[in-house]
């Protein structure tokens, strides 16, 4: 094919182009908390025990954004309100796990921050970017298990209705938390082994087929000194063992050397990975909130998953640790452990 000079094929000047300049079929779309009067009170107030509906749509589509920012009179609301999701019609949520905690603040405290799928901004308002696709139906709710009303609760659900094809998979995020971990204790520090995992932290274990895209965890120190000398372990598809074994928990999260270490640690914030909040580093109460997306390169599994990382040096520390899975699977429901009363998930240090 002659070319002139500077000319391109009509196929290679398409490809030259991004997505938002190329014509589109979906349809966009949002739900939100707006007044249907008209007025100006865009907003629910949730009593405690009550429940809200923010989200119902039927039909195929794919949630691509939420945003939430909440004025509440209890200073523990991140940790009192309860999100949920169901795709599909399932009897049980996809979804489920304390507000905060989805968000990446799982210790209860507003941080500003952001990655390439969670945010907190300014005005303490709260944003998701996970693409949540769904063949038949969708619904959405946040539950008030605190004892004090919640004033406003403000919502802006931003949605596509389109085909979806049918190998897509179903957003997954999961609440776990121990408080505190087991510490184990060895007669001698060459004792101190444990190369299959055993009495581990988990974040997620489950079946079926799909991949991990990540975790977000709150650490609160119960003892003096470096907490993060913990490996993580992902079984895949053999319970048995550990397919993929890392170096640390602060290895983990892709910092390096303690983030820092007692006087040196500074909070970050990065695409995929990140510690946005750490206070009073390597002390008894010492408290960090972390990130870890594995958008480059998801872990999948065909029959089993199980993500758990080492609390300590194979397991010797007795810390609290309160989590956030996110994954993608073919079900659009799994078996969830029942979620913590509100009293056991309020953050706290735990005398050993």
């Amino acid at each position: 094919m002659m070319l002139t000079a500077g000319a391109l094929p009509a196929a290679s000047r398409a490809d030259l182009l991004p997505d938002y300049c190329r014509p589109m079929s979906h349809k966009s779309l949002k739900q939100s908390s707006h007044d249907p009067t008209g007025g100006n009170s865009d907003r629910w107030p949730i009593a405690p025990g009550a429940t809200q509906e923010i989200f119902n749509q039927r039909g195929p589509g794919a949630v691509t954004h939420i945003w939430f920012t909440i004025a509440a009179t209890s200073p523990l609301h991140l940790k009192e309100l309860v999100f949920r999701a169901w795709w599909d019609g399932a009897a049980k949520p996809s979804i489920e796990t304390p507000i905060g905690d989805f968000f990446g603040l799982n210790l209860g405290d507003y941080v500003i921050y952001e990655n390439d799928y969670l945010a907190c901004s300014p005005g303490r308002s709260l944003n998701s970017y996970f693409v949540m696709p769904f063949q038949r139906s969708a619904r959405m709710t946040v539950t008030n298990e605190g004892s004090q009303p919640v004033g406003s609760f403000y919502s802006n659900i931003d949605f596509m209705t389109a085909s979806i094809p049918a190998d897509a998979l179903y957003f997954h995020a999961q609440y776990r938390q121990e408080t505190p971990t087991q510490a184990m204790k060895y007669a001698t520090p060459a004792d101190a082994r444990n190369p299959g995992g055993k009495e581990n932290y988990v974040y997620v274990e489950t079946r079926g087929r799909g991949h991990l895209m990540g975790v977000t965890l709150g650490w609160i120190q119960n003892s003096e000194r470096w907490m993060g000398e913990g490996d993580d372990m992902i079984f895949v598809d053999d319970e048995t063992k550990p397919l993929i074994i890392g170096t640390g928990s602060e290895d983990y999260f892709l910092g390096s050397w303690n983030f820092g270490g007692r006087e040196g640690a500074r909070p970050f914030a990065h695409h995929q990975y990140g510690a946005p909040l750490i206070q009073s580093p390597e002390r008894v109460g010492g408290r960090y909130c972390c990130y870890r997306f594995h958008g480059d390169n998801p872990v999948t599994y065909t029959r089993y998953l199980k993500h758990t990382m080492e609390h300590g040096h194979a397991n010797d520390r007795g810390d609290c640790y309160y989590s956030c899975c996110y994954w993608y699977a073919a079900a659009p429901a799994a078996d969830f452990p029942p979620l913590p009363p509100v009293s056991a998930r309020l953050p706290k240090i735990i005398a050993l």
